[in-house]
């Protein structure tokens, strides 16, 4: 394929890749693999928000009752979550505030969830829970000052599930979600407050369901939020999933009937959509998390979730996860982008790859099936992905001023950066020894390559081979030669 860019195309494109990440239960937090993984994602990446379950579960111990004079008090305990909080914010990320789960002594049922059994059924009370939630909000607003009310609200996870809230019941939750809207305006108008959190399953009837509510009641969300997975249901063999993808073009339809009925609603039109949740497989087992051929898939996804979405956070930053169990291998198909001992999976790359282009974008001068290509001050800067069967070659004409350039390609493909691979090769091992660890931590970076490109009637002519479920990060800048008095290269290289 062929791409040519004069250098003064505009095209639309949202590149919010790095505004929010999901993890595990909150718990998690508290341990120490899972803070070495978050530091090291986030220094590649740098995310402003991290969003997961399990906020008012009973292992961060928030809610509290006792007994006294024969009447049953409350009291809340922040000693779990302030250490989360002070931990997320030393690293330099927020949270994004799912409220959820019950906890026990408030919850009306004892239907649970996962591994660690998050109460999914609605509260006894539904002022014992509101009080619970703003009592929280002034806790860290006086904690963490007046930033607290940037951290985005959102009410439950996934309540079109009857796994994740009982009997999927939409009543119930458009009351919960109506009761901790009001309360929360009412405490501080400024929180951005959102629903309905929902998934793929009847997603057209709860979000139009949802906003007929709204507007029946008066509310006004700030945000909608909802999820994005793009596999059919899996093949459980052992412990581990296994799916095929599904076609990108007709999930991405799915997305745009969601912005096409909010916008439906003169009232909502335009309003902003999370997508809070997002990620090829969406069970923890899914066995392609681990493969180049996610990471070129995702590039794909990176490249057109902005058209109809304010944001999109991935699911998650780490394998620190514990939904269905602690996993039984190194590679176990888990949802992060980092597995045990910091060793990067290839999608982690697709998102430092599209977090540089962010941060050196002037303009969008390309947007394709295979490749996304911006203008900097510098000159251009681009990502491409192949999730072909085939090796495919991309050449470029790109127009420049006349001048020395220095070309420098990042590859992450399975011949360059495939930790699968290795630690297959190495036998499997379900808990490495620290030299394979190095070993196969070693093959988990990308490729990097370099030259210097001299461009001929305004055009720098580059071609790209990207290899079979490869991806490809490139920057053409203006080549400022510096050498130093005496320093002769092509003599150093010379020597025999």
């Amino acid at each position: 394929m062929d791409i040519s860019v004069k250098g003064n195309e505009s095209i639309r494109f949202n590149n919010n890749v790095d505004f929010c990440v999901g993890t595990g239960r909150l718990g998690l937090a508290l341990t120490e693999e899972y803070l070495k993984e978050l530091e090291f994602v986030h220094r590649e990446i740098g995310f402003k928000f991290i969003r997961g379950h399990g906020l008012f579960t009973d292992d961060v111990a928030i809610y509290q009752e006792y007994e006294e004079n024969g009447e049953v008090k409350t009291e809340y305990n922040y000693t779990y979550i302030d250490r989360i909080i002070d931990s997320y914010i030393r690293l330099g990320i927020r949270p994004y505030l799912e409220l959820g789960f019950m906890p026990e002594k408030m919850a009306t049922g004892e239907q649970t969830i996962f591994y660690w059994k998050g109460n999914v059924t609605p509260p006894k009370d539904h002022g014992k829970w509101t009080d619970m939630v703003i009592a929280l909000l002034a806790h860290l607003k006086d904690r963490y000052g007046e930033e607290v009310v940037t951290w985005p609200i959102e009410v439950w996870n996934e309540p079109n599930l009857p796994g994740f809230w009982k009997d999927a019941d939409m009543e119930a939750y458009f009351r919960l979600f109506k009761e901790n809207f009001c309360a929360i305006k009412a405490y501080d108008s400024r929180f951005m407050v959102g629903g309905p959190a929902i998934c793929g399953v009847k997603d057209a009837v709860w979000i139009k369901a949802f906003l007929d509510f709204c507007l029946e009641n008066d509310l006004e969300p700030d945000i909608i939020t909802r999820h994005h997975y793009t596999v059919e249901f899996p093949e459980r063999i052992g412990h581990y999933d296994y799916s095929k993808l599904q076609d990108p073009d007709e999930r991405m339809s799915n997305l745009q009937s969601t912005r096409d009925i909010i916008d439906s609603f003169e009232r909502y039109r335009g309003k902003p959509i999370h997508i809070t949740e997002f990620s090829t497989s969406y069970t923890p087992r899914g066995v392609i998390h681990d493969t180049n051929l996610n990471a070129a898939y995702i590039a794909e996804q990176l490249s057109r979730l902005g058209d109809m979405n304010e944001s999109y956070s991935y699911w998650t930053y780490g394998d620190v996860f514990e939904e269905v169990g602690v996993p039984f291998s190194l590679f176990h198909g888990g949802f992060g982008l980092c597995a045990a001992n910091n060793i990067p999976k290839p999608t982690l790359w697709t998102f430092a790859f599209y977090k540089k282009l962010k941060d050196k974008t002037v303009s969008c001068v390309y947007k394709g099936k295979n490749a996304v290509i911006c203008r900097t001050e510098m000159g251009y800067a681009g990502v491409m992905w192949n999730t072909d069967n085939e090796d495919i070659v991309i050449g470029t004409e790109l127009g420049v001023p006349c001048g020395e350039y220095s070309l420098l390609t990042n590859t992450v493909d399975e011949k360059t950066c495939n930790p699968l691979k290795v630690w297959h090769d190495l036998g499997e091992p379900a808990y490495p020894k620290q030299d394979a660890i190095s070993a196969i931590r070693s093959a988990a970076f990308p490729a990097v390559e370099t030259a210097v490109v001299k461009p001929e009637n305004g055009k720098a002519e580059i071609t790209f081979t990207v290899r079979k479920n490869g991806v490809v990060y490139f920057e053409l800048a203006e080549r400022s030669f510096t050498p130093d008095r005496g320093y002769d290269y092509e003599k150093v290289i010379s020597f025999r």
